[in-house]
């Protein structure tokens, strides 16, 4: 398993599903963490999580779809650690599996403000500490859907496929200042998000987050300085992540 000793990593969307695993991997692998999400029940169960296991961690309730609220949490990492290594971009939300025709305004704002306008503002805020100390890694959470568009995705696909584009154009922008952006998509994966995408779907026969961790402890880790700008597929690592 990789291991990420000495380093920082905030973990977006921490409460439940991927973001969750991905935090737990983490802190597994030594690093110390910053975890958030908007629920602080499920927040704090995370947190209590990790560090029964040992696991170094802050837990910080927040809507990083505001300024303020996203500055203070990418700060908690400098504040208490000094530094941030890594980000996974993590959290978001589905919003309503209809034709674009039948599409709300409300819900095409807030599903784009949420999963599209949040990972631009953590990634701005972020990339202020990495790039003076010229390293770091950003991992932003795609879909499949956010490369081939299917009907009845609306305003998540199109966020996802923002959040691929947004990779490419920071990765571009970064690579001389030695701060990697890549994007991992997850697949379909044992998450409530995807029970409610799919409810026909039997659970059972995905994997679960804890199994799709492999690329992105890759990602943080010291084995991919030289990769920036891709877009991997979790389920390539099945199997990586213990």
């Amino acid at each position: 398993m990789a291991r990420l000793d000495g380093k920082s990593a905030l973990v977006t969307g921490a409460s439940r599903g991927i973001g969750k695993a991905v935090a737990q991997a983490y802190a597994r692998a030594g690093a110390r963490l910053v975890i958030s999400a908007r629920g602080e029940r499920d927040l704090r169960q995370t947190a209590d999580e990790i560090e029964a296991s040992g696991g170094v961690v802050r837990w910080e309730v927040a809507d990083l779809t505001e300024v303020r609220e996203t500055e203070r949490v990418v700060r908690s990492a400098e504040r208490h650690y000094g530094a941030l290594d890594i980000v996974v971009n993590s959290a978001g939300i589905l919003g309503p599996r209809a034709p674009i025709v039948d599409y709300s305004l409300s819900s095409w704002e807030a599903v784009l403000k949420s999963n599209l306008t949040a990972v631009f503002l953590v990634c701005k805020e972020a990339l202020s500490l990495m790039i003076p100390r010229r390293q770091g890694s950003i991992i932003n959470v795609s879909s499949g859907v956010g490369r081939i568009g299917r009907a009845r995705w609306g305003a998540y696909a199109v966020s996802k496929f923002g959040v691929e584009g947004l990779t490419q154009i920071l990765a571009e922008e970064m690579r001389d200042k030695n701060v990697r952006v890549n994007a991992v998509n997850p697949g379909g994966t044992r998450t409530a998000m995807r029970a409610l995408a799919y409810p026909e779907e039997d659970p059972q026969s995905l994997p679960t987050p804890d199994e799709i961790t492999g690329v992105f402890l890759y990602l943080a880790s010291d084995a991919s300085t030289e990769v920036t700008g891709k877009s991997f597929d979790a389920r390539d690592w099945l199997g990586k992540s213990r």
